[in-house]
C-alpha cells in the first residue's frame, strides 16, 4: 500500500508536469489539480494513502515545508525598499493584516460559540495570511501594473513571518486558560522562544551567507553546492534556534531576511533559487497531502456554520481591512476590491494548522482544524478560477485608465522583487 501511494504521487508529477506550461493563464492552476488528485487519491476515494494526520510522515513534510517557505519568501524581500518605494504592501501589512486577525477574531466568536475567545483568536491568525501563489497570473500578469502586483507579492511574503508570532502568543494563552489560568506566564515563556528564535535567525543568517559569500569569492564551493549549503543553513538554523529554546520557524524567517536585507541581495539569490525547483517539490506534495489526507477529516464534519465562516474570511474579513488600509492612497476603487479580492488563504495556513494540532489541551482544536482547512480549500479553487480572467479584465480597465490620466496612481514605477516559486 505504501508503495501505491508513492507511485501514485510520482504519476502525479509527471503527469502535471507534461501540461504544466499549457495551463498557465488559464483558470487552472497547479495547487488546484494537485488538491483534487490528492482528494481522488485519498480516503474519500480510492484511499491509497496510508498516511493518517497525526502520523510523522505529514508532520515531517509539513515542518520541512513550513520552515523553507518561511525563509525563502522573507529573503525575496527588500524591507528598506518597502519602506522607501512600496507603501501599498505596507498598509497592507501593518493596518491591513492585523485588522484581519481581528475581524476574523469577531465573527469566529459569534459564529461558534463553542470556542473561548482565544481559541477564536488562533483562528483568526490562522487565517490572516495571503499566498499569492494561488492565483499566479494576479502577480505575473504584465497587463497589471507592477505597482499592484508587487503590493500582493511584497505582503504575501511578508504576512506568514508576521501572524507567526501572533499565533504562537495565542495558542499559549488558549492553552493557559486551560492549563494555569496564568497566560502572563505563558505569554513570557513564548516571548523569550520568539526573542531567541529572532536573535539566532539574524545572527546565523548574517554568518551563513558570509560564508556561501566565502565559498563562492574563494573557488572552493560549486555553484550548486551553494544551493544546498542555503538548504542546509535553513534546517541548521531551526534546529539551533529549537535547542536552545528559540522558536525554529522564526529563526528560519529572521535567516531568510538577514540573508536579502544585512548581507546583500547577491547573497540572498541562492535561497530563492533554491526555492525554483526543490521548494516546489515540497509545496506540491503539501497540496497533494493536503487532498488526500487533511481535507477528508474536514469535509466529514463540514456544516453550514463552517461554510459561512470560511466565505466571510474570503470576502468581508479580509474586503474591509484592506479598503480601511489603504484610505488616503487615491487608488481606483476596483483597485481596493483587486487587492482585498486576490487573498488568497494557502501554504501558510495549511501549515500552520499542524502547530495547532500538536499543541495540548485546546479543546476547540478540531474545530479550527475543519474551519481552516474548508477555507483554504474553497480558496484554492475560488481563488484559482478567478485569478486569469480576473487579472485580465483589471488590467484592461487599467490600461483604459491610463489613456484617459496618464498620471494614474496605480502606474507609479516600484522596484521589482522576485515572486514566490511559480507553480
Amino acid at each position: 500500500m505504501e508503495s501505491i501511494g508513492l507511485l501514485a504521487i510520482v504519476t502525479c508529477i509527471l503527469l502535471t508536469a507534461a501540461i504544466s506550461r499549457r495551463i498557465k493563464g488559464t483558470i487552472f492552476t497547479l495547487p488546484m489539480i494537485y488538491t483534487v488528485l490528492g482528494i481522488l487519491l485519498g480516503s474519500l476515494f480510492l484511499d491509497l494513502f496510508p498516511l493518517l494526520l497525526e502520523g510523522g510522515v505529514v508532520e515531517l513534510i509539513s515542518k520541512l515545508t513550513l520552515v523553507i517557505v518561511l525563509a525563502t519568501d522573507a529573503s525575496r524581500i527588500d524591507v528598506q525598499g518597502i519602506f522607501r518605494d512600496h507603501n501599498l504592501p505596507m498598509r497592507l501589512l501593518a493596518i491591513g493584516l492585523p485588522l484581519t486577525m481581528i475581524f476574523g477574531t469577531i465573527a469566529a466568536v459569534l459564529i461558534f460559540t463553542d470556542l473561548n475567545v482565544w481559541e477564536a483568536v488562533v483562528l483568526g491568525v490562522i487565517l490572516s495570511p495571503t499566498d499569492a501563489s494561488l492565483g499566479q497570473s494576479v502577480v505575473s500578469n504584465p497587463k497589471v501594473p507592477l505597482r499592484v502586483r508587487q503590493a500582493l507579492n511584497i505582503e504575501s511574503g511578508l504576512n506568514d513571518g508576521i501572524a507567526l508570532p501572533f499565533l504562537l502568543l495565542a495558542i499559549s494563552v488558549a492553552q493557559s486558560e486551560l492549563i494555569y489560568h496564568r497566560p502572563a506566564q505563558f505569554i513570557v515563556s513564548v516571548g523569550i522562544q520568539i526573542g531567541i528564535g529572532i536573535v539566532v535567525g539574524l545572527v546565523l543568517g548574517y554568518l551563513g551567507v558570509k560564508y556561501v559569500r566565502w565559498g563562492a569569492t574563494s573557488g572552493w564551493m560549486s555553484r550548486n553546492f551553494q544551493k544546498i549549503t542555503s538548504l542546509a543553513l535553513i534546517l541548521f538554523v531551526y534546529g539551533l534556534a529549537d535547542l536552545v529554546g528559540g522558536n525554529g520557524f522564526i529563526a528560519a524567517f529572521c535567516l531568510g531576511l538577514a540573508s536579502r536585507n544585512v548581507a546583500g541581495e547577491k547573497e540572498s539569490e541562492n535561497l530563492y533559487d533554491f526555492a525554483e525547483a526543490e521548494l516546489t517539490v515540497f509545496m506540491l506534495l503539501t497540496f497533494i497531502l493536503f487532498g488526500a489526507v487533511v481535507v477528508p477529516p474536514a469535509v466529514r464534519a463540514i456544516d453550514l456554520n463552517i461554510v459561512f465562516y470560511a466565505i466571510l474570511s474570503l470576502t468581508i474579513v479580509r474586503l474591509i481591512p484592506v479598503a480601511i488600509s489603504l484610505v488616503g492612497t487615491k487608488i481606483q476603487p476596483v483597485t481596493t476590491l483587486f487587492l482585498g479580492w486576490f487573498g488568497p488563504r494557502g501554504i501558510a495556513s495549511i501549515l500552520y494548522i499542524f502547530i495547532v494540532l500538536e499543541a495540548e489541551n485546546i479543546s476547540g482544536s478540531n474545530l479550527i482544524y475543519n474551519v481552516v482547512v474548508v477555507t483554504v480549500l474553497l480558496s484554492i479553487f475560488v481563488h484559482g478560477f478567478t485569478a486569469a480572467p480576473g487579472a485580465a479584465y483589471y488590467g484592461k480597465l487599467m490600461t483604459k485608465f491610463a489613456e484617459e490620466d496618464h498620471h494614474h496612481i496605480e502606474r507609479k514605477e516600484v522596484p521589482e522583487m522576485p515572486l514566490r516559486v511559480h507553480h
